[in-house]
């Protein structure tokens, strides 16, 4: 999953980008409103954090050129205010959820999967912190993968792409997808990045199951399946 900070503090910035990361999110990160806003219209996120009080161009503002521009990307406002009458006028600007400082991290992730549960609209989801699969589970919030009764130990980048195919079931997700969702932009899109990644999940997801869920669409992608 990748996720937009738009944060000009450094010192909350790098607190936020370091927990994300930790947790599997491939982060992007704009210290101004405009930049902030250019990133958000031109890439795709899953879900965008941004404080209120930026230079260039405010948080309010740069959320409702958002939902101007028609780009429903899920918000978390981070503020300083703490008057119920800018949480209601920052929730009507077109934000999903207000976060005050100063804010645990943990209440931060937290957050951040309830509106990417929210916004899946369901696929694959049987519990509000779980996705399943066939006979593969994956928990949230211990980040816990079991399939057919065995827990499956996977490393952070494995998690989240294996999130974002079970997020996704039956659906064909390019390279350029996984890549966009799995890294920021430190990436080189020249490497073979993806399909090592691919090959270590599998090892892990399919090696000791059938059916073999994680499939190849040759000239495509990949895709999850039951079958």
């Amino acid at each position: 999953m990748r996720v937009l900070v738009v944060e000009d503090d450094q010192k909350i910035a790098s607190f936020v980008i370091k927990g994300l990361k930790q947790a599997g999110f491939a982060v992007d990160h704009a210290a101004n409103g405009e930049d902030g806003l250019h990133m958000a219209l031109n890439e795709p996120y899953d879900v965008a954090v941004i404080d209120i009080m930026l230079p260039k161009r405010d948080g309010l503002s740069l959320i409702q050129e958002l939902r101007r521009q028609q780009i429903n990307t899920p918000v978390i406002i981070l503020s300083a205010k703490r008057s119920v009458d800018d949480r209601v006028k920052g929730l009507e600007t077109g934000s999903d959820d207000y976060l005050t400082k100063p804010f645990a991290f943990t209440e931060l992730l937290a957050r951040v999967q309830a509106l990417l549960r929210r916004a899946g609209g369901g696929a694959g989801a049987t519990h509000p912190t779980r996705l399943t699969v066939g006979e593969l589970t994956v928990d949230l919030v211990s980040r816990e993968v079991m399939r057919g009764g065995m827990k499956i130990d996977l490393q952070p980048r494995e998690f989240a792409l294996l999130e974002y195919l079970m997020r996704h079931p039956g659906r064909a997700v390019s390279k350029t997808m996984i890549l966009e969702h799995i890294w920021d932009y430190s990436f080189d899109p020249q490497t073979n990045v993806v399909d090592v990644l691919v090959c270590r999940l599998r090892n892990k997801v399919d090696r000791d199951f059938e059916p073999k869920m994680i499939q190849t669409i040759r000239g495509v992608g990949y895709v999850l399946k039951t079958s």
